[in-house]
């Protein structure tokens, strides 16, 4: 390549960077109440200092080998470093991890998913996470363990009708090591649970799925746009939640064939009031007041780049009927003014319209709510979903780029674990997904195109952790 062409890529690079950024939000100017946007790794100041309650990403696809269920999976604590003990990574015991499903287009959670996580420890005065080396999750060398309850919310998940699914189901632990767990791929089968009517669930530890070239937040990409290709999270784990079922089970009046399309987000709530400490001696927080929502997410990188930092913990609280009161720092976002003073690359003009169907009403003929038969079209709404067509089979060769490279099953229909999404989402943001436009563009993305372990073809399809001693 040319020093000329690599000019000239760079700046269609940077183009369509600032370009999606303006873009992927700008099409709020056509909605009201009801619009939504998404969250990503430690994008608010409060809860990058509470990781615990850090929802990080969220997947939703047909499963892979059984084309009548749907695999869901919510992760949260970011940038676990593997060797990170005493005390590794748990679940907050005091904190509610939801995965929710709008079925008829309304912005509101028809079925809300969640888990409750409760934590065990065999002997409280040692300070070691195992006392030996551990080969079942049973094994009394395991010190700590943790279990969840899960639940279906039907309904608003405050008030609406609960119904437990389990109770007292196992959480694989981190991955402390070889020496301490020789066949950490035997423990995670045992936090595999199968449950009546034909659902899967697992929670516990997994290599980082998400891949991704972070120097951008390096005022982007350190003023050489050449600097791309490393994948900044290929050496993290992160907590994660799965759950597998049939499509049934979420499809709006249980037919996933007359009403194919969900949306998808997670949130995560803490009690309102927390007081340090117990005035028990036990040095453990006191937990009371209702519940309060402090994160959640459903598309993947939009919040962390458009809403300043000011108003970025009151985004994380609120719901989406209360999103209009972000509409001016989403038409006229700041990323393309940082490129523009560093680049000299004009700032696209504002606002941009054109990605309303890819992030806010689903793809009309692909994923938009309003190919549910059943659905009251006058309730319809935009609103940021992860929105995924149930009826598209897997696809026997899926495309990194998703619907860009032609592959229906992918993203931004749903999310699979190795959709690439940042190369997705710059494709789209040229539009390449508009009728008439060329193929994707050429060596458009950040240089990394897949994880740095692959994934696997039994649910929960993760990748095993990284062991603390590596």
């Amino acid at each position: 390549m040319t020093r000329l062409s690599r000019v000239r890529s760079r700046r269609r690079r940077l183009a369509a960077l600032a370009t999606l950024a303006v873009s992927t939000v700008g099409a709020a100017t056509l909605l009201g109440p009801g619009t939504s946007l998404a969250s990503s790794h430690r994008e608010a100041p409060l809860i990058a200092a509470d990781p615990q309650a850090d929802n990080t990403d969220v997947y939703a696809f047909v499963s892979p080998d059984d084309a009548k269920s749907v695999t869901l999976i919510a992760n949260w604590v970011p940038f676990e470093e593997p060797a990170g003990g005493p005390n590794f990574y748990p679940f907050a015991e005091d904190a509610q991890y939801d995965v929710h499903i709008d079925n008829d287009g309304d912005a509101k959670p028809d079925v809300t998913y969640r888990w409750t996580f409760t934590n065990h420890r065999k002997n409280p005065n040692t300070f070691l996470y195992n006392t030996g080396v551990v080969n079942k999750i049973t094994d009394p060398t395991l010190n700590f363990t943790q279990t969840y309850k899960l639940e279906a919310i039907y309904g608003d998940p405050q008030y609406g009708r609960s119904v437990t699914l389990a109770n007292d189901v196992p959480v694989a632990p981190s991955n402390v090591g070889v020496a301490s767990m020789p066949n950490y791929a035997s423990l995670r089968s045992q936090a595999v649970k199968s449950l009546p009517g034909n659902i899967t669930t697992f929670a516990g530890q997994a290599a980082e799925p998400f891949f991704l070239d972070l120097r951008v937040f390096d005022l982007v990409y350190g003023g050489n746009f050449g600097e791309v290709g490393r994948n900044s999270t290929a050496r993290y784990d992160v907590n994660t939640i799965a759950l597998k079922l049939p499509a049934t089970q979420v499809a709006l009046k249980g037919d996933a064939s007359r009403n194919p399309v969900i949306g998808v987000w997670s949130t995560t709530q803490r009690r309102s009031v927390r007081v340090l400490p117990q005035t028990d001696g036990s040095g453990r927080p006191a937990e009371t007041g209702g519940w309060s929502q402090v994160s959640r997410l459903g598309q993947p990188l939009v919040n962390e780049v458009v809403i300043p930092v000011g108003q970025k913990d009151r985004f994380n609280a609120s719901t989406p009927s209360k999103d209009a009161q972000f509409l001016q720092y989403v038409t006229n976002p700041e990323l393309p003014k940082v490129i523009q003073s560093i680049y000299k690359i004009p700032a696209p003009a504002t606002p941009r319209n054109d990605l309303v169907s890819v992030f806010l009403t689903g793809v009309s003929k692909l994923n938009a709510h309003s190919l549910n038969q059943d659905a009251d079209p006058k309730r319809i709404q935009p609103a940021e979903e992860l929105r995924l067509n149930l009826s598209i089979p897997p696809s026997a060769k899926p495309n990194r780029l998703g619907v860009v490279g032609g592959d229906t099953a992918g993203f931004p229909n749903g999310r699979r674990l190795a959709d690439d999404v940042v190369d997705i989402e710059l494709q789209a943001a040229e539009g390449v997904l508009q009728p008439g436009h060329p193929a994707a563009v050429d060596g458009l993305g950040d240089g990394v195109d897949g994880p740095a372990i692959a994934f696997g073809s039994a649910f929960p399809y993760l990748a095993l952790p990284i062991p603390g001693s590596s």
